[in-house]
């Protein structure tokens, strides 16, 4: 039995079996998986993870391999939680444990898991970190800590199987030298900083934080010219300072920013800009809601120039999904992404290089978006075609709660948009609510899920009003009368009563009897008294042939009223319900032949309602209340009507009242009736005067109460 040589493609040879029967086919057999297993042996294995802690609070980890460790490797950062995940291509994995306790500084543990051709190494922290690579020899030196650069897309030195730098690491070691920073405004009011370098694919590092964005040139140069301070003030940008200087090997440019704004950085060729822009309040909350729709796990990318197919392979098993790209994909991209969803980073990588992507479960489909258009294409008209081959077929599906006609309606659609094909008919069974749906059995299940949502109970609302009509009446009244009558002088002139020939006469025809013969009403000169049932004080003075007549009234009323209707009424959801209660008047009204015809005019309380329940339950009305009474007053035979209406739309809560509206009225008047000349008499002219005032309030109030009936 042969005992595991190595590995093809992530797949492990146990071993063959040779039987007795097989021996003369063994060196056949033996000489052609050698040569397989010498095409698929990992060019080194990780055999041990070691951390410690060095000067400066940090934290090294050494990652020892049997040989040279794999020159490809990429680091990416996740803030939440904190993580650093190495992927190395072409390693093995030989550690007697997947998971390796180390509890150094921040540093927790480690985790290597193998998969296929490479091995992913995932740094678990207590905080976010920044973090330095290099290697030497066999050993591949990963620097935790404040004060190391933050990670770079690519190792920064790799050695060969040789022992002597690679061509790549030599280039990549090479110092880049700043030859000029210059700043300018932007069309829309950005700030760009503008460095020029000594040469293309320069390392850069940008980090915001406290309102400044700080760029790190590891293994950089400066002139002494260009260390200095930039103040750019007056160029009406968020950018008001820009301090340039040159630390050991290294040179840091620190940018002070203002108020609301958002940072862009890129390179072409030998030029690195960096552009802040201001954003306003109203820009920020629209990203925010953008933001909101990403729910991915967060993490941190910065790649200069990788392949796109690598960066998708980095998502994809940070995400634990499995993903298909086509064949198409390709191309490099430069990004710096900080503490991002991955599932926003995944759109924003896909949207810059023109792809689109569809998910399948948990496999992750990526083309070009034409590619993934056209194939959907197809997938239509495929689809088209076996529809239109698939036989017919015929089921009734029963209406329960809505009418069969307006199912069928909503069913047939206009001409686009219609759920049955163009050989399906749907006909209506109004006698027994049902359907009858011919068409293929995909668009019958169309159908049935059409119905299964439309098909439901409508809610029903209570709707109860209440009208509340109060009045207070007040009303005084003070009178007199007066009057004198007497038989002084001869018969033929006598003076008597209210001064009218009545009077007169009366007073002579009792100059035998005397005066008590006139009647009362002929004996008074002033006659105002209150009206009605008022109280009275009477005294009659005769003296010497002459009658005194002095009467005082007075009057006051005081009424109080209250006057609720409540009507109420159920009706459906988005339907129309009325209730009326009152009286119809008939009137006589002549016709152009001259003939009459009897009319009715309508005296009611009435409401009338159309509710909408909202999503979250309150209830929006369509309302009109009516209170109407006949009127005393008629013209031409056609009684009047006191109308009291309201009109309106209102949103209301579940089973809470509002006021609709309501009128407030005050009526008051004062009434004098008085005798010229005499009743402007100070005092004695209250004797010849009748004075009433009368007061009177009224109040309309009108209630709505609506309940959704469960």
């Amino acid at each position: 039995m042969m005992k595991r040589m190595g590995r093809k493609t992530g797949n492990n040879y146990r071993g063959l079996h040779m039987g007795s029967s097989m021996r003369a086919l063994a060196g056949t057999v033996m000489a052609a998986l050698l040569f397989m297993v010498s095409q698929g042996v990992a060019a080194t294995e990780l055999e041990e993870i070691r951390a410690a802690s060095i000067s400066g609070d940090r934290v090294q980890v050494n990652l020892r391999f049997s040989g040279t460790p794999p020159e490809d490797v990429r680091a990416f950062a996740i803030d939440s939680p904190p993580r650093i995940a190495l992927d190395l291509p072409d390693a093995g994995n030989a550690l007697r444990s997947r998971e390796t306790d180390l509890n150094v500084g921040p540093l927790l543990t480690a985790t290597a898991v193998e998969s296929g051709d490479r091995t992913r190494v995932v740094l678990n922290l207590t905080q976010p970190s920044e973090y330095q690579t290099r290697v030497e020899g066999n050993n591949l030196i990963l620097t935790l800590g404040r004060g190391v650069s933050e990670a770079d897309s690519d190792v920064q030195q790799v050695v060969d199987r040789a022992g002597e730098p690679s061509e790549r690491a030599t280039r990549s070691a090479r110092p880049v030298e700043i030859t000029g920073i210059d700043f300018r405004r932007g069309s829309e009011g950005e700030g760009r900083v503008e460095i020029d370098l000594s040469r293309s694919g320069a390392e850069v590092n940008v980090r915001e934080q406290a309102g400044k964005v700080e760029l790190t040139f590891p293994r950089a140069r400066v002139d002494e010219s260009l260390e200095r301070r930039l103040d750019v003030l007056d160029f009406a940008t968020p950018v008001r300072t820009i301090d340039t200087v040159a630390e050991r090997e290294r040179v840091r440019m620190e940018v002070d920013a203002h108020g609301e704004y958002e940072v862009l950085s890129y390179q072409s060729d030998r030029r690195f800009v960096l552009e802040v822009a201001p954003i306003t309040e109203a820009e920020r909350e629209a990203r925010r809601r953008e933001e909101e729709q990403f729910e991915g796990e967060r993490l941190s990318l910065n790649f200069q120039d990788i392949e796109v197919r690598s960066v998708l392979q980095l998502l994809a098993d940070f995400t634990d999904l499995n993903i298909v790209v086509s064949d198409t994909v390709g191309g490099n991209i430069t990004l710096r992404l900080n503490n991002v969803p991955w599932d926003q980073a995944l759109d924003i990588i896909l949207r810059s290089r023109g792809l689109d992507k569809r998910m399948d479960g948990n496999v992750l489909y990526v083309a070009p978006s034409e590619e993934i258009a056209a194939r959907e294409r197809l997938e239509m008209e495929a689809a088209r075609d076996r529809q239109e081959l698939e036989p017919l077929r015929t089921e009734f599906v029963q209406i329960n709660f809505a009418q069969a006609e307006q199912i069928a309606s909503l069913i047939r659609g206009d001409e686009t948009g219609q759920f049955l094909s163009d050989r399906g008919s749907i006909t209506i069974d109004s006698r027994t609510n049902t359907l009858l749906v011919q068409d293929t059995q995909s668009r019958i299940e169309d159908v049935r899920r059409l119905v299964q949502t439309l098909d439901v109970p409508v809610q029903q609302v209570l709707i109860e009003t209440r009208i509340v009509i109060a009045e207070d009446t007040f009303n005084r009244e003070l009178g007199a009368r007066f009057g004198i009558s007497g038989t002084r002088g001869d018969r033929r002139t006598r003076v008597g009563g209210a001064g009218s020939i009545e009077g007169a006469d009366a007073a002579r025809d009792a100059s035998t009897a005397g005066v008590g013969g006139i009647a009362i009403g002929d004996r008074l000169n002033s006659s105002l008294p209150a009206s009605g049932d008022a109280g009275r004080a009477g005294i009659s003075l005769l003296r010497s042939g002459v009658l005194l007549d002095l009467e005082l009234s007075a009057l006051q009323v005081e009424g109080r009223g209250e006057i609720i209707s409540s009507p109420r009424v159920i009706t459906a959801n988005g339907q129309t319900a009325s209730i009326k209660q009152g009286e119809e008047i008939p009137f006589q009204e002549a016709t152009a032949s001259g003939a009459t015809s009897t009319q009715f005019i309508e005296a009611v309380l009435s409401t009338e309602v159309t509710p909408q329940i909202t999503p979250n339950g309150n209830v929006i009305l369509d309302i009109r209340v009516t209170k109407d009474e006949p009127s005393q007053r008629e013209v031409l035979g056609v009684p009047g009507i006191n109308k009291r209406e309201v009109n309106t739309q209102v949103f209301v809560g579940n089973g809470e009242t509002v006021v609709l509206g309501g009128v407030y009225e005050i009526d008051s008047r004062t009434n004098l009736e008085k005798v010229p000349f005499f009743g402007d008499i100070p005092f004695l002219g209250n004797l010849f005067r009748n004075r009433s005032t009368e007061n009177t309030k009224a109040e309309l109030l009108i209630f709505v109460t609506p309940r959704v009936l469960d």
